[in-house]
């Protein structure tokens, strides 16, 4: 049902995992230019930022293969199995860029229907789905799983209340990283998460939902980012992800998010400015991360987007 995958990522190549309804032997026949009779729909799956392939992505990925789709789950650029140096950039346009790459990856497989081709965001990447939608007509249909505006919560902070000197402390160290780096110093990188337990907890349920989630056994990967660059804080600042949501009307948006999620605004906020068709979809209890991995609200969530993209991506008339 898993290929392994890498393709041109208009820069450093990206690597990816690609699922099939059918299993990796559909896909070796099609890459192998036996003839497909019937093309699928297919879906991008974007991570979150510091996540990888085998993570959210691909448990999304891989349930909603199981819902009739063709699905590619794939790392950014400088971060999992994907090239790119330096390593733990996070860079928004180049995260833009990817997944217009793997739109462009997906649209010349013989196995997968050009016409019928969505994109799915998890958390940091539900901002990047937004403006490549916006850009990439290509995409006939988007969906966000609790959808983050990552360089609003730079700014200010998950749930807003950041103190302003945070970020502009933030600035001036990634200010200073540069000039070391042109001083042949190297790329000096932040580290992303608490070094323990109580320092997470300490940084309240969302702080330490995210530690737990990336640094424990629940999901933990040795390829997942557990440090940033310094250069990729003053590209991440200004990064406004939401500002053109309504261009991608009137292709349709579904965007989902849990009841708890400390990040809840940020989705309602940017569906507020989205034009129909439009849905919003809130998942009874669940927080920000519960949306991850949790069987209950990630089943919940997936039915939504089986139906969201069965209905959209049934035939190509379905998208026009």
């Amino acid at each position: 049902m898993r290929t392994h995958v890498t393709f041109p990522g208009g820069g450093p190549k990206l690597a990816g995992h690609l699922y099939t309804p059918d299993g990796p032997a559909s896909a070796s026949a099609s890459a192998s230019g036996e003839g497909i009779r019937n093309p699928l729909p297919a879906i991008v799956v974007g991570h979150p930022a510091s996540g990888v392939k085998e993570q959210a992505a691909g448990l999304y990925a891989e349930r909603l293969a199981r819902e009739g789709f063709i699905t590619l789950a794939f790392d950014a650029a400088h971060q999992g199995e994907s090239e790119g140096t330096p390593r733990g950039l996070e860079d928004p346009a180049r995260r833009v860029e990817d997944i217009k790459a793997a739109v462009s990856f997906l649209s010349v497989r013989p196995e997968v229907d050009p016409n019928r081709i969505g994109a799915l965001g998890i958390c940091a990447s539900g901002g990047y789905v937004v403006p490549a939608a916006a850009t990439d007509h290509r995409i006939r249909a988007v969906a966000t799983v609790s959808a983050a505006d990552v360089g609003r919560q730079f700014r200010e902070g998950a749930d807003g209340t950041q103190d302003p000197a945070v970020i502009q402390g933030m600035l001036d160290a990634a200010a200073a990283a540069r000039t070391a780096e042109a001083r042949g110093e190297g790329v000096g990188e932040f580290p992303i998460f608490p070094a323990t337990e109580e320092e997470a907890r300490a940084l309240g349920p969302h702080g330490f939902e995210g530690w737990e989630y990336y640094c424990t056994d629940r999901a933990r990967h040795p390829r997942s980012a557990k440090s940033f660059t310094w250069n990729s804080v003053d590209r991440l600042v200004p990064f406004e992800p939401f500002r053109f949501i309504a261009l991608i009307a009137p292709r349709p948006l579904l965007m989902i998010v849990g009841t708890e999620a400390v990040t809840s605004h940020m989705t309602t906020e940017a569906f507020a400015d989205a034009r129909e068709p439009k849905r919003l979809r809130r998942i009874d209890g669940a927080s920000h991360v519960d949306l991850y991995d949790k069987d209950t609200y990630v089943t919940a969530a997936v039915a939504e987007l089986g139906d969201f993209f069965g209905s959209r991506l049934r035939t190509p008339a379905s998208v026009e």
